[in-house]
């Protein structure tokens, strides 16, 4: 590895080890769970939507919830001031949550099709890994903590 390459790698994992910040994204996290799965249930019991439907609306109100906490709480510091910028890295946030959740499902899908694990647990242990994608791609890429 390069000089440069090496140094942009280790400049990317020390920004990444704020144990404020990653405490921070861990109770984001669970404010936009809890949004997800409430929203989720209401549209489910409350209107004629099913399941797919309302929890593709229900996880976007989650993520929306995620981001703006997120961006006026743990990465605060971070990103240029604007509408612009702010809409560009609300993208970049939705992009990121939807690898985020693909990973998840992926997961979720290899342990209950392939380990034959209990799909909750298979869920958990799904939600976890794509927590830490998340937080990496978050990081780096929407708010690109690297970057003081």
């Amino acid at each position: 590895m390069s000089n440069s390459l090496s140094e942009a790698v280790r400049m990317r994992v020390r920004a990444l080890w704020s144990t404020t910040r990653f405490g921070q994204f861990v109770g984001v996290g669970a404010v936009g769970a809890t949004v997800d799965n409430v929203v989720l249930v209401l549209l489910v019991e409350a209107t004629v939507l099913g399941p797919v439907v309302a929890k593709i609306l229900s996880w976007e109100l989650g993520i929306a919830v995620i981001f703006a906490i997120n961006e006026r709480w743990t990465f605060a510091d971070y990103g240029k001031r604007g509408l612009r910028p702010l809409g560009k890295r609300f993208l970049r946030s939705n992009v990121v949550r939807f690898g985020g959740f693909l990973v998840t499902l992926a997961v979720l899908a290899l342990l209950v099709r392939r380990f034959d694990v209990w799909y909750v647990a298979a869920n958990v242990v799904g939600i976890g890994v794509g927590f830490f994608v998340n937080y990496t791609c978050e990081s780096l890429y929407t708010w690109q903590v690297h970057q003081e």
